[in-house]
């Protein structure tokens, strides 16, 4: 198992930095959204939606809501004088305020989840207030001061992806070795206390290189370390969140896409919170 997360990372990963960097801004919200309906795919799927026409139909809704985002706001438009555009700003503000409602159903769980775990309108909910805002915040950091450094918003990209994906895999190999307090063991039995601290300690090694990188006021070094830190948290929950949903389901792996990761939501589920809250973070604070 091992052996193969080792080589789909290899594989997919230069593909991805390649896209972050190389594709023009049009193509990037293309591949985005191509990645966003892979995703639909999977969430349908988890949701209860087990034909192909109503898994369809539900990508068909996320991939039309991404392109209306796209043609909706130009590329220029997207942020005007340093400001982010109001309703990508809008969006995100509800993501925010989507992954505190999720932190409260998780903590709760498995109390509070009649009302959902059986309703398959408001999982597909769920989906939308995940995948869309996802696609927003990427799309807002890639563009953000595009027409001073083509450049800068790939770095914000990679900021993201450094500190999530060191988290991961401290929090692999640190619960693996060390593991012994469940962290939430009604929603994701493998997860604890230990590996969540091996997560947080390889993420903050990541963080605090940033700040020394780029030279950061030390006036406002504080405030750089908490969005890190809290997009590492909200990381975490974005994975317990797929998880719970998944067990909901009745099912290991949110699909087959990736050998040695299960589906593409399996590998991306930290993501589609850390990106949002840390996109929200930064244009209310940071920009």
């Amino acid at each position: 198992m091992l052996r193969q997360r080792i080589l789909t990372a290899l594989i997919l990963a230069p593909l991805v930095l390649c896209a972050i960097v190389f594709l023009p801004m049009f193509s990037f919200q293309m591949a985005m959204t191509f990645v966003m309906a892979l995703g639909a795919w999977e969430w349908a799927n988890m949701s209860g939606l087990t034909t192909g026409k109503a898994k369809g139909l539900y990508t068909a809704i996320i991939v039309a809501i991404c392109l209306a985002f796209t043609f909706w706001v130009p590329v220029d438009a997207i942020w005007y004088q340093g400001q982010l555009n109001s309703v990508y700003h809008y969006v995100l503000g509800i993501a925010a305020l989507w992954w505190a409602v999720s932190l409260v159903m998780i903590i709760a769980y498995p109390r509070f989840s009649a009302f959902w775990r059986t309703n398959r309108a408001i999982q597909g909910l769920f989906g939308v207030l995940t995948l869309v805002p996802t696609w927003v915040a990427v799309v807002s950091l890639r563009t953000s001061l595009y027409d001073v450094d083509s450049f800068y918003g790939a770095s914000l990209i990679f900021y993201v992806l450094g500190i999530v994906w060191a988290a991961d895999i401290g929090a692999f190999f640190v619960g693996v070795k060390f593991g012994r307090h469940k962290l939430r063991p009604r929603v994701s039995p493998g997860k604890t206390y230990e590996g969540l601290m091996g997560g947080v300690g390889a993420s903050s090694l990541i963080i605090a290189f940033a700040a020394l990188h780029y030279a950061v006021d030390p006036s406002r070094i504080w405030l750089n370390i908490l969005i890190g830190g809290l997009t590492v948290a909200v990381s975490a929950l974005g994975d317990l969140n797929e998880s719970m949903l998944k067990r909901c389901a009745g099912i290991k792996d949110s699909g087959t896409l990736l050998p040695g990761h299960g589906g593409l939501l399996d590998r991306i589920d930290s993501l589609t919170a850390a990106f949002p809250v840390f996109a929200f973070c930064y244009v209310s604070w940071m920009a």
